[in-house]
């Protein structure tokens, strides 16, 4: 299967540094993730989120139990981090975000989600009928609740 690409983009109108300190505690993770998930963080809290940081969560798809494990493969504050998938649903999952200062008090965020999805054809299928929306879905909800974290912040 070849791989797909999801892209989100946001305007968040906090500081770039406020912004990225919400996305440095793995535990923000947990809230802005869709109820429906049962997402929950299983490596230990706090978590030093640096280069190498190794996070283990559970969640369910679709009501299937399953383990996720991921690396903190690039970290580069106040502006991106990458973290790629190393066990769990998916073929291959390398999630970028993305902080750029708009001015001193919005930031952009872009989302960029290389994916595969196991299975071959039936991969392709699945992605198509079901794993593309799911996905779109899970980051719908996702800036949502961003969206609405920042607005009840004091500027």
């Amino acid at each position: 299967m070849a791989e797909k690409k999801f892209e989100s983009n946001l305007i968040i109108e906090r500081p770039i540094d406020e912004v990225f300190a919400f996305f440095s505690k793995a535990e923000n993770l947990q809230r802005i993730t869709p109820p429906s998930l049962d997402f929950f963080i299983v490596t230990p809290l706090p978590i030093e989120m640096k280069k190498g940081t190794l996070i283990d969560y559970r969640l369910k798809i679709r009501g299937v139990p399953s383990k996720w494990k991921t690396l903190i493969s690039e970290w580069s504050p106040p502006t991106s981090f990458t973290d790629t998938q190393l066990k769990g649903p998916y073929k291959k999952w390398v999630h970028n975000h993305k902080f750029t200062k708009i001015n001193d008090r919005s930031t952009q965020m872009v989302d960029t989600v290389v994916y595969e999805v196991p299975f071959g054809i039936l991969g392709n299928l699945v992605n198509y009928l079901i794993v593309r929306h799911e996905v779109a879905k899970i980051f719908k909800h996702r800036n949502k609740t961003i969206l609405k974290h920042f607005e009840t912040k004091p500027v």
